[in-house]
């Protein structure tokens, strides 16, 4: 998956200023897909060239005019031809994984630390997704809802995991 489809398919669900793109990443797709305020701009501006998204721009008093983002017939087009599109065989990097099958040469010291880090990792994330409200009601909404399980259910595999290897240690 790319950014710019990430991005179509926020704004497929309501036009958005960058500001509101971001926050939208953050309490929606961020278990799957994250992206800084820098790159959601630097892909805004780059959909709005090709002509995906168009902008209105919305005056504001007292402060900078919003900026709103709306995707377009083509950016619904590009959108719809990536979701019928055949899956990539994506394989994940994992910088902790390597970490992890290379720590035995330190000893397990080394390998409890980065257990005990990525623990507080999950943990801090699992807390944040349950903090999302579970949608329903629409196919669209059961749809982003299942993905949010995917995401809970990732973690909590995880946790398991660290369980796991903790106690071979």
């Amino acid at each position: 998956m790319s950014l710019t489809n990430a991005v179509l398919g926020l704004l497929d669900l309501a036009p958005m200023s960058g500001y509101d793109l971001k926050k939208s990443f953050d309490n929606s797709v961020a278990h799957f897909w994250a992206a800084d305020q820098a790159q959601i701009y630097r892909t805004l501006a780059k959909l709005v060239d090709d002509g995906a998204v168009e902008v209105t721009v919305i005056p504001q008093e007292g402060r900078p005019d919003r900026r709103e983002h709306r995707i377009t017939e083509a950016g619904r087009r590009a959108l719809s031809a990536w979701l019928a599109s055949p899956l990539d065989d994506e394989r994940d990097r994992d910088p902790f994984l390597a970490r992890v099958f290379f720590a035995g040469r330190e000893g397990p010291e080394v390998a409890r630390d980065l257990l005990r880090q990525r623990r507080a990792l999950a943990e801090a994330r699992l807390a944040a997704l349950r903090a999302i409200p579970q949608p329903d009601g629409s196919l669209a909404e059961r749809l982003r809802g299942a993905t949010l399980r995917h995401g809970l259910r990732h973690l909590e595999a995880e946790l398991a995991w660290l369980d796991e290897v903790e106690g071979e240690l």
